[in-house]
């Protein structure tokens, strides 16, 4: 696998590093290829990785990603940007293993397909959004409030993880959803905890009136106006293939959040 291409956050530190890497990569005997790479390196912060993941999204079936971080450890990475050496050497010397994550699948009512690694959101911060939900064609719930987070494994860390949602540990392929502004008093009631369920469900969010609400696919976000049902399930057809060059805790990574 000699195609490789660099996404890197833009700032100076992560810039340099880029240049290493192409430097590095082209000496071996490998060659540049953005448009259709074997490989995707990636200098910057988890944030820069799904922005990858994204940029990539038509092709997962044939790029793997690798990351450095130019922060403090990320989720998705092993390797700080002081350790360029070891990150290098692992790959070069194919000390790397390749770990896949599935990415959760969206449609909407409108007939529009996402794609999201760590989470989709439904929000609607101008009014009160009215939700029924659905556990695999099963009435579970009435929810009024902002809205819903659904999130992956590798997702419960993020946003999910900000609204109080448990994090779940690496190795688990399940789903969780949250709950975002629930109302709840002798009226309106619905679950009111976060809930954590098999990766094989499917689930539902119907509504009379989405008008206001956005639909948030990890980072991007889009309209929901003339919507009126979003599906969510783990996708059968993507998966993002991570390059692991060494086994680092995930509780050593978890504590970096704290």
């Amino acid at each position: 696998m000699k195609n490789f291409a660099v996404v890197a956050r833009p700032d100076e530190n992560s810039a340099r590093l880029k240049k290493v890497i192409t430097e590095r990569l082209t000496a071996a005997g490998y060659t540049e290829n953005e448009a259709e790479p074997e490989t995707c390196f990636v200098v910057g912060g988890d944030g820069t990785f799904i922005y990858a993941v994204h940029k990539y999204l038509d092709h997962l079936d044939k790029v793997r990603f690798y990351g450095i971080h130019t922060g403090t450890l990320g989720f998705f990475t092993d390797y700080r940007d002081c350790e360029m050496d070891e990150f290098l050497e692992a790959f070069l010397s194919g000390k790397v293993r390749e770990t896949a994550y599935k990415l959760f699948e969206v449609h909407t009512g409108k007939g529009h397909e996402y794609y999201a690694l760590n989470e989709m959101r439904v929000e609607n911060i101008t009014r009160t959004q009215v939700i029924d939900v659905f556990v695999d064609g099963e009435h579970f719930e009435t929810f009024r409030g902002t809205g819903f987070c659904v999130a992956t494994q590798l997702g419960s860390t993020a946003y999910n993880r900000s609204l109080h949602g448990a994090v779940m540990q690496e190795g688990l392929n399940l789903i969780e959803m949250t709950e975002i502004g629930g109302i709840h008093h002798s009226k309106f009631r619905s679950l009111g905890v976060p809930i954590v369920m098999r990766d094989d469900i499917t689930l539902q969010f119907r509504s009379d009136d989405f008008s206001g609400a956005l639909l948030g696919i990890d980072s991007d976000v889009f309209a929901l106006e003339g919507a009126d049902e979003l599906t969510v399930r783990i996708s059968p057809k993507k998966s993002v293939r991570m390059l692991k060059g060494r086994e680092v805790s995930y509780f050593a990574r978890l504590q970096t959040l704290f």
